[in-house]
């Protein structure tokens, strides 16, 4: 690799590692506040809440890199025009490739790695973390639930025990489901217990009533002698956890069993979340590619009306919209699982395209016209409204 190949890529990763830091820090944070009531609600220690929010890091590195890499394509593209160094490497009869080959090889890195973390490390941390949330509701229940007191487990689920037995039980349990908005389920049991089977840590109660209540307001009652519920997730408990298809390995998915339950309820789900899978990977190659189409050749600063990471991250955030959208159809319809491929195989069409002729891939230009028009009269109203105003009123 040449010397400026070299630079080139050398300053493409360090801003692409500054920006992944820096929004995956942004992203993580709001992800482990999202989770951070079921360590304080249930008593559990630092050393768990550590433990939770690094098994949410695999489900967001791979959203993020496709954004971090876009930034630091455009960033590091618009800054070596701003410094003349895009019109020097054009002049010195530099082939375009110069520029374009280093930031593919990072793209392609990117991707790798990505496609690794998604089905290699995802996986098994979303089944880690089920077990972490399974064992930290146990001891919700189990020891920090307090006598005669109403607790708030999840969203719409409240339990209150009336009192501890010497040998662990619980008497007098009520449970109250209510997250679903069609269906309220209340639960009344004499006694019960928390036990684990088969792994997996089960609320069972002994001698109560179900009292249902569905959207047109009625209502039928029904006994049980005894009634477990999976504290994972709340669900009548099984031999095993029902995992959904994003809590999957790829091998699964390209091979589900056909006796699973959440597969026999919605086998479309799984077939999308196969094809997600197999596409998600391509993003950074389609980010780094987007950035190249609009910041990759030199051009003068009378010629640039917005700035191109604007530019780039507009692009890129419609192309992933469009990504998200197909994906979750898909999983209604089969006729989408052709549309999750074509979306980021378009973009990169459309993008080598304009890169192999030499074309810039930007807003047209009435529609900036249009937007700066906008933001000066939004800037240059209040001064006027404060020249015109009467003295002695703001």
């Amino acid at each position: 690799m040449r010397v400026l190949e070299t630079y080139i890529m050398r300053r493409t990763f360090a801003i692409f590692a500054v920006t992944l830091l820096w929004v995956l820090a942004i992203v993580w944070t709001t992800q482990v506040l999202t989770r951070i009531n079921i360590v304080t609600s249930s008593g559990q220690s630092a050393a768990t809440f550590f433990e939770i929010a690094a098994l949410v890091l695999p489900a967001v590195i791979p959203i993020v890199i496709p954004f971090a890499l876009g930034i630091a394509v455009a960033q590091t593209l618009s800054a070596m025009n701003t410094d003349s160094e895009l019109i020097v490497i054009t002049a010195s009869g530099s082939p375009k490739t110069t520029v374009v080959r280093p930031i593919l090889l990072i793209a392609a890195i990117a991707s790798i790695a990505s496609f690794a973390i998604e089905n290699g490390v995802e996986p098994f941390a979303r089944e880690r973390l089920r077990a972490l949330v399974s064992e930290a509701r146990a001891d919700l229940i189990t020891s920090v639930v307090q006598e005669g007191t109403f607790q708030t487990i999840d969203d719409g689920l409240v339990i209150q025990i009336s009192e501890r037995l010497p040998d662990g039980r619980f008497a007098g349990i009520f449970l109250s489901d209510t997250r679903e908005e069609a269906t309220e389920l209340i639960y009344y049991a004499d006694t019960g217990a928390t036990v684990q089977l088969d792994g997996e840590h089960v609320l069972v109660m002994q001698d109560g009533v179900v009292h249902r209540r569905n959207k047109t307001g009625n209502v039928s009652i029904i006994r049980y002698q005894s009634y477990a519920f999976d504290l994972a997730e709340f669900a009548p408990a099984t031999s095993q956890i029902n995992y959904l298809p994003k809590d999957r390995t790829l091998g699964f998915l390209m091979n589900p069993d056909p006796a699973d339950p959440v597969y026999q309820n919605a086998p479309l789900a799984f077939a999308a979340e196969l094809h997600r899978r197999l596409t998600d990977w391509i993003y950074p190659l389609v980010f780094a590619l987007v950035g190249l189409a609009v910041a990759g050749d030199s051009r003068s600063f009378r010629e640039s009306r917005i700035h191109p990471l604007i530019t780039t991250m507009l692009i890129a955030l419609f192309i992933r919209w469009e990504g998200f959208i197909v994906g979750n159809a898909a999983a209604d319809s089969p006729a989408f699982i052709a549309a999750m491929y074509a979306v980021p195989l378009i973009a990169m069409a459309v993008c080598i395209w304009v890169i192999a002729t030499n074309k810039r891939l930007e807003i047209p230009t009435r529609w900036t016209e249009r937007i700066q028009e906008f933001w000066a009269r939004r800037a240059v109203e209040p001064f006027l409204r404060r020249r015109s105003a009467p003295e002695g009123k703001p």
